[in-house]
């Protein structure tokens, strides 16, 4: 039997046989609803809402100021950096959870720039390559600090990840990638960039939120020098949730960054006009966090612990295999286009297909309880989050999509909503 000739009855039978099937039960998933955007926002942890009614009852509540002691807040950047290490390939003490995923970017590729500005042989390099397909507020990011910097800094980008090779060169600082792209789920070559990028001199800073959660990291093992990365989407960690930083080992004592706030200080209850930056990577932090949030992250990540990253990369695998084989075959009437690699080691754990009218067939499939999202231009995403997404799930999301296309049931006069 072929996957598109595939029957409902088999898909549940995958489902019975899925090892990570019973990890559903984690998560409070609203009845009639098919959940395909967790590359955007994950869904929420069963365990979050008593988490959030301790930190704010009792902790706060009670506790009061005594907490961040007594409750073990102001270890908590740490301590949950610990925990997200392995799922990135990183180790103890290399890890912050904290602020967001662009203030982390600044830093980490403020900090990059410093350390080649500091080597005489680097000094002169003022490229940072990215590409332009990258999401949108890393380039906002990399635009403003050159302009800052104002000694000459320019961001130069690729249209195609073929152009790489040949855009790293003897001028470039700084390669800045996201791992997995946003819009199109393309995978990038972490280890080869890598090697590509420190044979010519230059750094690298990846952006991990497309990936981390999703398919396995290995920061160590690929000699990464800087990443970043959310935990709102793959990882669970609540909407708006704190992101994450890491340094690789032989960079945290060069690392210097501009956003020097108390809890980066060596001493920050000593209350010194002077800033002495602490030891190792609590260097990566700035002002005090966001306690409710941050704590919440913690349900997220407890669920990796029940299984591996290479079983949840083998079934996110297997599950956008289906779904682009069954769109392809119950769609092919229609001006769909694969925009996600179909070659395994080239693709995430999201899926894009082009359509014409992209935006009001996504929110016909909201409408019917399947929840996707949109992005220009004209691309529809179906991110797959294995720790809960099943097979039935996509087998009834194709069904429903092929309808809607079939009967053309959506509106192509309806306004679009702030967020798409």
């Amino acid at each position: 039997m072929t996957e598109t000739m595939m029957p409902r009855s088999a898909a549940a039978a995958l489902d019975q046989s899925d090892p990570l099937a019973a990890l559903r039960d984690e998560f409070a998933l609203p009845d009639g609803v098919i959940y395909l955007d967790g590359n955007s926002l994950g869904a929420r942890p069963q365990a979050a809402a008593a988490r959030a009614a301790q930190v704010i009852a009792q902790e706060w509540g009670d506790g009061l100021v005594r907490s961040w002691n007594k409750a073990g807040w102001f270890e908590m950047p740490t301590r949950l950096g610990d925990l997200l290490a392995p799922l990135i390939g990183a180790g103890a003490d290399e890890v912050v959870v904290t602020d967001t995923t662009s203030m982390n970017l600044f830093k980490a590729l403020a900090g990059a720039l410093h350390i080649q500005a500091q080597r005489p042989a680097s000094a002169a390099r003022r490229i940072i390559v990215s590409e332009r397909s990258n999401f949108p507020t890393d380039l906002y990011i990399a635009e403003g600090l050159a302009s800052w910097l104002d000694r000459g800094y320019q961001l130069r980008l690729i249209d195609s990840p073929d152009q790489l090779d040949a855009a790293i060169d003897s001028d470039t600082a700084v390669v800045m990638l996201t791992h997995v792209n946003y819009r199109s789920g393309s995978l990038h070559d972490m280890a080869t960039i890598n090697r590509i990028a420190h044979q010519r001199g230059a750094l690298t800073v990846w952006d991990l939120a497309h990936s981390v959660g999703a398919l396995p990291i290995h920061l160590q093992r690929d000699d990464c020098d800087f990443a970043v990365g959310c935990t709102y989407k793959y990882l669970n960690g609540g909407p708006g949730a704190p992101a994450f930083i890491w340094l690789a080992p032989r960079h945290q004592a060069d690392f210097a960054q501009p956003l020097t706030g108390w809890w980066g200080h060596a001493a920050p209850f000593a209350m010194a006009p002077g800033f002495v930056p602490v030891d190792g990577i609590r260097r990566a932090l700035c002002g005090t966090q966001p306690m409710v949030s941050l704590a919440l992250v913690e349900c997220g990540l407890n669920v990796f612990a029940k299984t591996s990253m290479g079983a949840i990369r083998t079934k996110s695998l297997a599950l956008t295999d289906l779904f682009i084989a069954l769109v392809e075959a119950r769609c092919a009437a229609h001006p769909l286009r694969l925009v996600t690699p179909r070659e395994h080691a080239r693709r995430g754990s999201h899926v894009s297909f082009e359509h014409p009218h992209g935006y009001p067939v996504m929110q016909a499939l909201i409408a019917r309880g399947v929840i996707g999202d949109y992005r220009e231009p004209h691309i529809m995403r179906f991110g797959f989050t294995p720790l809960y997404t099943r097979f039935v799930d996509v087998w009834d999301a194709v069904a429903i999509l092929a309808d809607l296309l079939d009967r053309q049931a959506y509106d192509l006069t309806g306004a679009r909503d702030a967020v798409t």
